[in-house]
């Protein structure tokens, strides 16, 4: 038989089952227990939370890499490439290395069916299995409880943060989101939680489960000026543990502090020489990444986030707040037809002078005509265009090198316009060849 390559088996995942979205732990559970994959590193770090997953993954495995420990990352979904849902020691699975691992899952599920998420998480345990690394540090896809990823017990288990979001699948309060990501605790397992508020479902899952639990505000917290942040947290013996004047970071500070308590409570060695830089050098494409960019003879400034629901709008728009540009902010945007649309904009608006708005790539793309009539309806300056990339356009051809351009409002929308700057950048470097 010829192998499949990586393109060929993500078309061959998308049709294994009969539906993309199937909550449930049975099937994977049968298929990982039959392929031995129940503990895939021997520390495994589990993180949850309505925003702040990816970031607060990366800011765990960069304190873990800087110990000099070999660590694996699972996250979804992803922006360009399949590739980037696995990394290893920082660098994402090749095709080959993805390939190898889905065609290990194929012959192990036998007669099971599993949905592409679960094919998929199944395979970055058993490449993460096979690559013998000292941990592994796992984002939930959706919820908890019922996520793939759940089939795994978390040593320390983390929640960013809760508010609603994929309510036909988690419920429509808060109350019923929280019970859903506190599947993810483990008996006498450490707990942690970010949010400053947490429902009393997520208290009385770990009161039930003697969790260790450490909670903001409480247990740990973080207090941020203008110029720098600090920290302190518990360590397990109950000792509070201080981080002084932090260069303040371009990601979020409070996924930050909740990485260093979950660290802290790893028992590894604890030397700010080691722990700053770490937290300094941790990147994630999309999630308040800030680009310069020629366009026409001018720079220009690009911010691009992945924001897409009212709690991750409202915490935008307090970033925004503390650093405004020199000129104006332009905004680009698009937004999943299943997404609070008010909510989002109503965050935003005030910190935006003019909005390009476009529909995204995907057949769940919220029309433009309701895009624009969302924001005409706060007063907003409004243009609609065909697409994502044309939005960018029209946003740099009025935008200057004082302006900010920022792009949000999902995947697919920074998706987009990452492969429109690669674009520009190859022809850019074309041109300059042919120069």
């Amino acid at each position: 038989m010829t192998q499949r390559t990586l393109g060929e088996w993500l078309a061959y995942l998308e049709q294994l089952h009969p539906s993309a979205i199937d909550m449930g732990l049975e099937r994977s559970q049968q298929v990982a227990s039959r392929m031995g994959l129940g503990q895939p590193a021997p520390r495994v770090i589990t993180v949850t939370g309505t925003n702040g997953k990816g970031s607060t993954c990366a800011f765990v495995a960069s304190l873990l890499r800087a110990q000099g420990l070999s660590v694996g990352v699972y996250n979804s979904p992803h922006l360009l490439r399949y590739n980037e849902r696995v990394q290893l020691n920082g660098v994402e699975a090749t095709d080959a290395q993805l390939c190898e691992a889905f065609a290990a899952v194929e012959a192990g599920r036998g007669e099971t069916s599993l949905t592409y998420f679960e094919m998929g998480t199944l395979a970055a345990f058993w490449l993460f299995q096979q690559s013998a690394l000292d941990a592994v540090v796992l984002e939930v896809g959706l919820g908890g409880r019922l996520d793939t990823v759940n089939v795994v017990d978390a040593d320390i288990a983390l929640v960013t943060s809760i508010g609603v979001d994929h309510a036909d699948y988690l419920g429509d309060t808060r109350e019923s989101v929280a019970y859903e990501k506190a599947g993810i605790f483990r008996q006498g397992k450490p707990a942690l939680c970010g949010d400053l508020n947490p429902p009393q479902p997520l208290l009385d899952k770990a009161r039930e489960l003697a969790c260790p639990f450490f909670l903001r505000g409480r247990d740990f917290d973080l207090g941020i000026t203008d110029q720098h942040w600090q920290w302190r947290g518990t360590d397990v013996q109950g000792q509070s543990v201080e981080l002084r004047d932090l260069p303040l970071l371009d990601l979020p500070m409070e996924n930050a502090a909740l990485a260093l308590q979950a660290y802290l409570l790893t028992g590894l060695p604890w030397n700010a020489e080691q722990i700053v830089p770490a937290l300094q050098a941790t990147r994630v494409v999309g999630r308040l990444d800030r680009r310069s960019f020629e366009w026409n003879g001018k720079r220009l400034n690009l911010l691009l986030d992945v924001g897409h629901n009212p709690h991750a709008a409202e915490y935008l728009a307090r970033r925004l707040a503390a650093r405004p540009p020199v000129g104006k902010r332009l905004a680009v945007f698009g937004l999943l037809a299943d997404k609070d649309l008010d909510g989002v904009v109503g965050e935003l608006n005030a910190s935006v002078a003019h909005w390009a708005v476009a529909p995204l790539d995907s057949p769940r793309a919220r029309p433009v005509t309701e895009l624009e009539a969302a924001l005409q309806n706060l007063g907003a300056s409004v243009t609609s265009y065909a697409s994502v990339a044309a939005a960018l356009e029209g946003q740099c051809a009025v935008g200057t090198s004082d302006d900010e351009i920022l792009l949000f409002g999902s995947f697919y929308c920074v998706a987009e316009a990452l492969e429109w700057l690669a674009r520009r950048s190859t022809e850019e470097a074309a041109n300059g060849f042919a120069g």
